[in-house]
């Protein structure tokens, strides 16, 4: 619902009644991601879209007449249109399960709270119900801050579903989760879509060179927050780096020490000086952090190799570094480099290949939006 939260936000603040379609399971080849909204008015304003297009007409349809029908929940489900590449359905081959309800804003100001929090851009999370006992579906918990906001009333229900949604937030992930099956508070499985609205994850670049330059722009684009580090003060310059956040002038270790990171930080040493080098991923390669690149010649590689198992990194450790850094795109120019890097984080977040998808088989978004067995 976080991809229309300014819309959701400005008609809470009318109190303005919507029905609310969101994708709550993906199987096969699909154009969004679980967690994905759509929202209608009773004028029939819309926002958002969950499909791209094939199956928008019939999505608002039911949110009309649930809106209309002032009832329970609904589902609908749309796969791949076999005998009609005209009908509903979805031609990419995929399948979306989608969940449909009514949202008084009145009635539930938590929603409201929680959609002003996304909108001023800090760390939020809801978890909607989309599985599990009738009188349960659609009722959401709202985490925000240090806060809980729940509204299943009934305890150990509420302190489960904020405890998932809590870990959900930290690893900054929208996914759907089992909870429930006991006996003593909800005998049924209940199955929770946590929708989650977090700080942007980090990319720390350690050397101001040209490809750090090209690296920063491309880590904006996909959504990090970057840091450009260096050591020489003549080099490191909010004026060589304009899309950078932030550029820092302390020794990379240093800086690494003393910064915060978390699963989803990505660290690229681009300085290939062993001075640098050295100490910064002796550190690095210790951290809890998503991604630690270097870049450097065949020849630079194993001689950081040797140097950092002189210094006591273990095999483990050394089996983290992506080194020389980037995936083989033939890349020359700092531009093409920079788009080599980041095609590699993104390869590395998503537990991709790298391969061309010509080249697999299979479906190409093979993630379902479940979360995995271990954050």
């Amino acid at each position: 619902m976080f991809n229309i939260a300014d819309t959701l936000h400005s008609w809470c603040r009318e109190a303005r009644p919507f029905a609310l379609a969101t994708v709550v399971d993906v199987t096969g080849s699909a154009p969004l991601p679980v967690g994905t909204s759509v929202a209608v008015d009773a004028d029939g304003n819309t926002v958002g879209s969950i499909s791209g297009g094939c199956v928008e007409g019939a999505v608002h349809e039911l949110c009309r007449q649930v809106l209309k029908d002032g009832g329970e929940p609904q589902r609908a489900w749309f796969g791949y249109a076999d005998d009609d590449a005209f009908a509903v359905g979805l031609t990419c081959g995929g399948e979306l399960d989608v969940l449909v309800q009514r949202v008084d804003p009145a009635a539930q100001p938590h929603l409201a709270a929680a959609l002003a929090e996304v909108v001023s851009g800090r760390p939020t999370a809801v978890a909607q119900v989309v599985d599990g006992p009738e009188e349960l579906l659609g009722r959401t918990v709202c985490v925000t801050g240090d806060a809980a906001h729940a509204t299943l009333d009934n305890g150990e229900l509420d302190r489960e579903v904020t405890a998932q949604a809590a870990a959900l937030l930290r690893a900054g992930r929208t996914a759907r989760v089992e909870v429930g099956v006991n006996a003593d508070t909800c005998p049924e499985k209940l199955s929770v879509l946590v929708h989650v609205h977090a700080s942007p994850p980090r990319m720390l670049i350690f050397g101001a060179v040209d490809f750090a330059a090209a690296l920063s722009r491309a880590g904006g684009f996909l959504g990090y927050h970057v840091t450009v580090c260096d050591a020489r003060p003549v080099f490191a310059t909010p004026a060589r780096f304009p899309y950078a956040d932030e550029v820092v002038v302390d020794w990379p270790h240093r800086y690494l020490a003393q910064t915060a990171v978390d699963a989803r930080t990505a660290i690229c040493v681009l300085t290939h000086d062993a001075k640098f080098d050295i100490p910064l991923l002796r550190l690095a390669l210790d951290l809890p952090v998503g991604y630690v690149g270097a870049m450097g010649s065949r020849r630079t590689h194993d001689d950081r190799l040797r140097r950092l198992r002189e210094v006591g990194l273990t095999q483990p450790q050394l089996a983290r570094l992506r080194s020389p850094i980037g995936l083989d795109l033939g890349a020359r120019t700092p531009e093409e480099t920079a788009m080599s890097i980041a095609a590699e984080i993104i390869a590395d977040r998503n537990r991709g290949t790298g391969l061309p998808l010509s080249q697999r088989t299979g479906p190409i978004h093979g993630h379902t939006g479940h979360a995995p067995a271990a954050v």
